[in-house]
């Protein structure tokens, strides 16, 4: 996909402009002694300590985590898919689900990870559970409700021509549902990088949740802002890389 680039610049220029002096000012703040670095690292401070600890966090801590929320996401995507579908399929298995799907999301995640644990001791599906935990429920409500608000009218003149329910909702309900289902995916994708952050957190040897939950009990607050902001470097290409598949597919849509 190609990018245009004076277009780019139109629709994000201005917050690269805002950023730009946030962290400008931010620099100044903490190298003027207005606050401790301690307390808030200086990005250059956080810039040392991910060149310090390059080793730790490249080869070890954000391979481990990356391959959790990958593995999770991925999870999700088919079992969120399959329930969503199914609901919509089955009004007495949108019955049963709905109300247990919105239980689990009141649950919260500091009480049941220490569960997970139990159950899969301090391997990666304890993490793996606690992202699934997260992320398949916007996977579940975007394509149970897409579906089920899609094309009203195009289904009844299909349904005049003798279409079955099966291409009635291949060739119209899924077309229709794609633009809520990809949203629910972009907020998915993010949730799984908080799960498996918190899945490492309570209970890991490696990953960036578990590193910076080490550096800071040892006071090292460049090396947790360091994590943090690997972290969300992780959750940002994610979401671009569903955005530009999304835009990807949609525009197939249309054009089709």
């Amino acid at each position: 996909m190609k990018i245009n680039w004076r277009t780019w610049l139109g629709d994000y220029g201005l917050f690269l402009i805002v950023a730009i002096l946030l962290v400008s000012g931010w620099e100044w703040i903490v190298s003027s002694g207005m606050v401790p670095s301690f307390i808030l690292p200086s990005p250059t401070e956080i810039g040392a300590a991910l060149t310090d600890n390059r080793v730790l966090l490249f080869k070890v801590h954000l391979p481990a985590t990356l391959k959790e929320v990958l593995i999770g996401f991925g999870l999700s995507l088919a079992g969120g898919l399959l329930l969503g579908v199914g609901m919509h399929f089955s009004r007495t298995l949108e019955k049963i689900l709905y109300p247990f799907l919105v239980i689990s999301q009141t649950i919260p995640l500091i009480a049941i990870s220490p569960i997970f644990i139990m159950w899969f001791g301090y391997s990666i599906w304890s993490k793996i559970a606690v992202t699934i935990l997260i992320a398949i429920f916007p996977i579940v409500v975007s394509t149970y409700d897409g579906l089920k608000a899609g094309g009203g009218e195009y289904r009844e003149l299909l349904q005049t021509m003798g279409a079955n329910r099966w291409t009635i909702f291949k060739k119209i309900q899924v077309p229709l549902a794609l633009p809520s289902i990809l949203s629910g995916l972009k907020m998915s994708v993010v949730y799984c990088v908080v799960g498996a952050t918190i899945g490492e957190w309570l209970g890991a040897s490696e990953g960036l949740g578990y590193f910076s939950r080490r550096m800071s009990g040892n006071l090292k607050a460049d090396a947790v802002f360091a994590a943090i902001f690997l972290l969300s470097l992780i959750g940002i290409v994610l979401f671009l890389c569903i955005s530009f598949i999304e835009k990807y597919l949609l525009k197939n849509i249309i054009r089709n």
